[in-house]
């Protein structure tokens, strides 16, 4: 189950918890997919988690990585560095009936499945609805991508919890036509947080990146979810909006940056003139063709 998807960022259960008027500390999460991909995401949760005041391992008992051999647990001998770090204590799951993927959902009861395995069909019906037994509104994100390689489709996933589930895909997928409600489907891509990102470490000068950094600019995509805005049912907005979304990211990382101690303070206008001056614009020349 070695992932094929790049590391993303933690803004997908910030905004679904946001949604759902609950803190990403109270989430109990399960990924499909052990490699530096789905630990990345891990370790950006478990930093958020302990930002929201629960102690690192209190955090890190609520992540449940599944690979090939299953549950990770530290018995396991020839696990990665990042891996050990995220294994659980055998001890703490000595009394399932089993470490796969089933067993750790009816066992662990997670609020929120994540897939980068590049496993298609990994989150089966049986995975979705036992998921569905144990949380009213579960967060269901198969990211891997092509589509050919998603771990279950949208379709599935609101079919088997009738609609309730909230879901994030990393393929585009078109909007689920179910029981006469159209939902549409977020895809949770790195190009709506890079630009902001980047964008923000230049207009404050920051001198490196820190994860509250990270945490500042899925914070700030969050905010701007018409879901959560209450201005509609996407669970990210419209990427149309990037230029608008990373300049409220970039002032957010700015921000931080400053927070951190890796930048000199400012005001807010000043960050806010430093990031127009810095804001790249796209400028196309005409081209004639001419016959010689």
């Amino acid at each position: 189950m070695t992932s094929r998807v790049p590391p993303r960022f933690v803004s997908p259960p910030c905004w679904a918890c946001k949604t759902k008027n609950e803190k990403l500390s109270d989430q109990t999460v399960a990924f499909v997919g052990a490699g530096s991909a789905g630990c990345g995401i891990a370790e950006q949760i478990i930093v958020a988690m302990t930002n929201e005041g629960v102690s690192e391992p209190e955090a890190r008992q609520r992540i449940y990585m599944i690979d090939r051999p299953g549950l990770l647990t530290t018995e396991i001998t020839d696990l990665q560095d990042f891996q050990l770090a995220l294994a659980q204590d055998p001890a703490r799951v000595e009394d399932w009936s089993g470490r796969e993927l089933i067993d750790v959902v009816k066992h662990a009861k997670p609020t929120v499945l994540i897939g980068v395995s590049g496993q298609r069909g990994l989150f089966s019906e049986d995975v979705i609805k036992t998921m569905h037994t144990g949380c009213a509104q579960p967060l269901v994100m198969p990211l891997s991508n092509p589509t050919s390689r998603v771990e279950a489709t949208p379709t599935d996933i609101l079919t088997w919890t009738s609609g309730e589930a909230l879901v994030a895909a990393g393929s585009p997928f078109k909007p689920v036509e179910l029981n006469g409600k159209t939902y549409p489907i977020a895809q949770c891509n790195n190009a709506y947080i890079f630009p902001g990102i980047g964008l923000g470490v230049i207009a404050a000068g920051a001198t490196r990146v820190t994860d509250t950094m990270l945490m500042a600019a899925a914070n700030a995509l969050a905010k701007q979810a018409p879901i959560v805005q209450q201005t509609g049912d996407r669970l990210l907005p419209e990427l149309a909006g990037i230029q608008k979304i990373s300049r409220n990211i970039a002032f957010d990382v700015a921000r931080q940056a400053q927070e951190d101690g890796v930048a000199l303070r400012s005001d807010d206008d000043t960050i806010r003139r430093a990031i127009e001056r810095h804001f790249w614009r796209p400028r196309y020349r005409d081209y004639f063709r001419r016959s010689i």
